[in-house]
């Protein structure tokens, strides 16, 4: 298999190295219901693999509609990407109560936590390895991998863009969840109502 390069449909490159130096701040959500939009955020990186290469992307979820509500593309993994695609979801959504995220260096960084706690979001990070705690945002990855970027080898950056863009327009705008009564991100996000608990 190695000599024919078959290899199996999963993460390759390391996306969720903890830095060592960095502090780890504790995971607020459990035993907590997530019924309304804005009470949490998630966030999360992935790699996105290219005819050539890979970028990886970096999204903010919101926890109880799964609306994704800003991402960004970088073909470099620190913290940068992800701290732009924060200030664009705080800009155009305000604030959540609570971030949470994996113990990523990206995400334990100074730059990262500062910008956070800065607006005077609580910070909530997911034990190691436990990667259901952000399950909704890997849920997320998959569909997209295996409804868009799977089916596309992108040649190039903008071309991934481009892609990624369009998928998640459609995810928000036209893709029902059961766990939302049959509504789309955007619906359970714009005129809320009482959902069944995410937590």
């Amino acid at each position: 298999m190695l000599h024919m390069g078959i290899t199996a449909i999963c993460p390759q490159p390391g996306t969720s190295r903890r830095h060592r130096a960095h502090p780890v701040y504790p995971y607020l959500l459990r035993h907590r219901t997530i019924t309304r939009p804005n009470a949490v955020w998630a966030m999360d990186i992935t790699y996105i693999p290219m005819a050539h290469g890979f970028v990886y992307l970096a999204a903010v979820l919101d926890w109880a509609t799964r609306r994704v509500l800003s991402w960004r593309v970088s073909i470099t993994l620190d913290s940068a990407f992800c701290i732009a695609a924060v200030e664009d979801a705080l800009g155009t959504y305000g604030c959540p109560e609570i971030f949470n995220t994996d113990q990523g260096a990206q995400f334990t960084s100074t730059a990262f936590t500062g910008l956070l706690l800065d607006y005077g979001i609580r910070i909530s990070m997911d034990g190691k390895g436990c990667w259901r705690d952000t399950v909704f945002v890997e849920r997320l990855w998959r569909s997209r991998k295996y409804e868009e970027v799977y089916l596309h080898a992108y040649d190039s950056v903008s071309a991934a863009i481009a892609g990624i863009g369009r998928y998640l327009t459609l995810y928000n705008t036209r893709r029902p969840h059961s766990s939302l009564d049959d509504r789309t991100p955007d619906e359970a996000y714009f005129t809320p109502r009482p959902l069944a608990a995410a937590a």
